[in-house]
């Protein structure tokens, strides 16, 4: 997946915004030509091609993008868009996306409830927009995955969520774990025992008719795994049993196979992420510079590069460098590098302590 951030121009104030977006575009953006040739540039990772993904800011905000992604189409490059739920997104821009074909969109929703949603988005009435959006979008016919970013101000209304997912029909959600950058740096994250917590929540969610993608908590794998072999829960929490006891009173007994997302990628590896200048990332929560597309090839920077390709053999510190689950896992490298200054440290919010490492089991809450 290419995730490119064509803009950072958008019209929220997301308190947890990684760019901190601007209302404005910022000079530097890349040129129709230099945009261009970075799509053509995405070919030479070959067949079949990666998803090329219209992120920001607010894609939208730039006037060329139908033109981008027209073109991105022609060439075959798969493509998805993550717009603002704002006034840009009409009914007509809704058409024009769909007419040069685009099929993915994901839009984000934070909390069923106003106080939630529309404070950490920033902007009254924000919700009752995204609902309306996302209702007339699925008329459009396309393929829609809600996002949520979790924090302290919404832990506790998660299991809300997928009754909303049900009731809106939408059947991907994509769950995303604070990392200290951008405006996140001053949002109150959830504790490490609180993050296992949710991830044997989320496998409960992947039961219910809905594909659970975790962004900047691959440690999720663990658990799917742990879960599908029939390992029991009883290492977690309160705060699991909490979010489970009103699952099942909001939405009854789970009624499918587990659809949760168990693919190997991280940051660096099957990620990589272009800032609005050109700026190449691991992903858009690691800003740890590998090049810039106008002078250098996106596919033999992530091809080549030696931290990237460093990421992708799983030579990490401390705990994920012995993990036994490093390669479907390898540990948030964006929470590495924002808890420590290295990219390839461990991640500070997995509590899983690998086979091979004897310790005590503490009252911390650390696995043995």
């Amino acid at each position: 997946m290419v995730f490119w951030e064509v803009t950072r121009a958008c019209s929220l104030v997301c308190k947890h915004c990684r760019a901190m977006a601007i209302e404005k575009p910022l000079p530097g953006e890349l040129s129709y030509s230099e945009a261009i040739k970075l799509i053509d540039d995405v070919r030479d990772f070959g067949r079949p091609y990666p998803v090329l993904i219209f992120t920001g800011g607010d894609p939208l905000i730039r006037s060329d993008i139908l033109e981008l992604i027209s073109y991105s189409k022609n060439l075959g490059i798969p493509v998805a868009i993550a717009p603002t739920a704002s006034d840009i997104l009409t009914s007509n821009v809704m058409k024009r996306l769909s007419d040069v074909g685009v099929s993915a969109i994901s839009i984000s929703i934070d909390g069923t409830q106003p106080e939630i949603h529309d404070s950490i988005r920033g902007i009254p009435g924000h919700l009752e927009r995204s609902v309306s959006i996302i209702k007339e979008l699925k008329d459009y016919g396309f393929k829609l995955q809600i996002n949520t970013a979790v924090m302290r101000d919404n832990l506790l209304n998660l299991a809300d969520m997928v009754r909303l997912l049900i009731d809106l029909e939408v059947n991907i959600w994509e769950v995303f774990f604070l990392i200290h950058v951008g405006r996140g740096t001053d949002v109150q994250d959830i504790t490490p025992p609180e993050y296992e917590d949710v991830m044997h929540f989320l496998y409960d969610v992947s039961e219910y008719d809905i594909t659970v993608r975790t962004v900047e908590a691959p440690f999720f794998r663990r658990v799917v795994i742990w879960r599908k072999k029939g390992r029991t829960n009883n290492r977690v929490g309160s705060l699991y049993y909490s979010l489970r006891n009103k699952l099942l009173k909001l939405v009854g007994e789970p009624y499918s196979v587990s659809r949760a997302q168990t693919l190997g990628t991280r940051d660096g590896k099957g990620v990589i992420f272009i800032a609005y200048n050109g700026d190449v990332y691991p992903s858009g929560f690691a800003p740890f510079r590998l090049g810039n597309v106008k002078n250098e090839h996106i596919a033999r920077i992530y091809r080549d590069n030696r931290i990237l390709r460093l990421i992708r053999k799983g030579v990490f510190a401390g705990r994920c460098g012995i993990c036994e689950y490093k390669d479907i896992c390898g540990g948030s490298r964006a929470r590495a590098l924002a808890t420590y200054g290295d990219i390839l440290a461990e991640d500070p919010s997995c509590i899983y302590i690998p086979r091979n490492v004897l310790v005590e089991h503490t009252s911390d809450g650390v696995i043995n």
